[in-house]
């Protein structure tokens, strides 16, 4: 695969990265279900072997598993890939998950990452949720001491606003935003990604696929039945009125990738990385076989005539929800 500069930094990064979320498994707020380490670490060295040169994680995925599966997978890689996590979600001794960007608590959380990672320097450490928002600034500064001491190589910035990634750029450079992105989830599109590539951030589009519900192997019955300790199974994407609606996109670019003998995963991931703004979108999987049917997207282009029906699908898109929510009883 082809690399693109990530921002302001010296990283070459492939238009698809590794996103660890779900291998964080289960038992905690933001999980994804049961899932077995060795599946994940499988599905790592796939990735490694289609040419995947940068993973992405967080401290709260799992509670710390995440980053310690990243680690086992890594272990006596020669050609290891960049390692990407965030900072500022936090969790007590119940596994109550909390906010803070306060700078001891930065400090502690890198030094807990590194430990986990079993790495001397972090690539790309970012802000996970500017939570407490009123200390953006506090916790800004002191990435920028940790980037000064060598602890981590590059400073990003997830979920952030236009005016938040302002005040932060006040006190030091903003390698990346992570943003979720989507067909789905296109709000980042008017203001924050025209401000990005004029700044020369780089952006990694989190839930390229919307945590997997574009991927085509989503049923009603498989959502059905997704284990308890699944978040997808609350939110309004994996819901009606919305699913209904999310299911026919699904049918849409299944159409589309039909013609050129891709998947409708690849197709959503492939609009994503059109947007001249998007430096690359994170692609998670749980299992090998996973990455190796999605690795396409990075060279597949959609034509002029099926962004348009593409857009055509959308621009119905109020009517259509607003007869569904007519047969929705409150």
């Amino acid at each position: 695969m082809e690399t693109k500069q990530l921002g302001n930094s010296d990283l070459h990064i492939t238009p698809i990265g590794f996103g660890s979320w779900a291998i964080g498994g289960g038992g905690w707020e933001f999980g994804w279900g049961s899932q077995n380490d060795n599946e994940s670490i499988a599905a790592i060295h796939e990735a490694l072997d289609n040419g995947v040169n940068w993973i992405d994680t967080a401290a709260v995925y799992g509670l710390g598993h995440s980053e310690e599966v990243v680690a086992r997978a890594l272990s006596g890689v020669s050609r290891r890939p960049y390692i990407f996590t965030k900072c500022s979600m936090v969790w007590d001794e119940r596994r109550e998950i909390g906010h803070s960007l306060r700078a001891d608590s930065i400090r502690r959380e890198c030094e807990a990452s590194l430990r986990r990672l079993r790495v001397d320097a972090i690539d790309l450490y970012q802000i996970h949720w500017p939570d407490p928002d009123e200390q953006i600034e506090e916790g800004w500064a002191v990435m920028d001491s940790l980037q000064s001491e060598g602890k981590v190589r590059h400073i990003g910035v997830s979920n952030f606003s236009v005016a938040q990634m302002k005040r932060a750029q006040s006190i030091a450079p903003i390698t990346s935003l992570q943003p979720r992105y989507s067909l789905l989830h296109r709000d980042i599109e008017n203001g924050i990604l025209p401000f990005v590539a004029r700044e020369n951030i780089g952006v990694l589009a989190y839930s390229p696929m919307a945590s997997g519900l574009l991927t085509g192997t989503m049923t009603r019955d498989r959502i059905a039945a997704l284990p308890a300790d699944d978040w997808r199974k609350k939110h309004a994407d994996y819901r009606e009125p919305q699913l209904s609606y999310n299911l026919k996109l699904v049918s849409l670019l299944r159409t589309i990738g039909k013609r050129h003998g891709r998947s409708p995963g690849e197709v959503a991931i492939a609009w994503v990385l059109q947007n001249p703004a998007v430096t690359g979108a994170i692609v998670g999987a749980r299992k090998s076989g996973q990455v190796r049917e999605l690795v396409g997207a990075a060279e597949f282009i959609l034509n002029y005539a099926e962004k348009a029906e593409i857009g055509a699908f959308f621009a119905r898109k109020l009517p259509e929800l607003g007869s569904l929510l007519q047969g929705v009883k409150p």
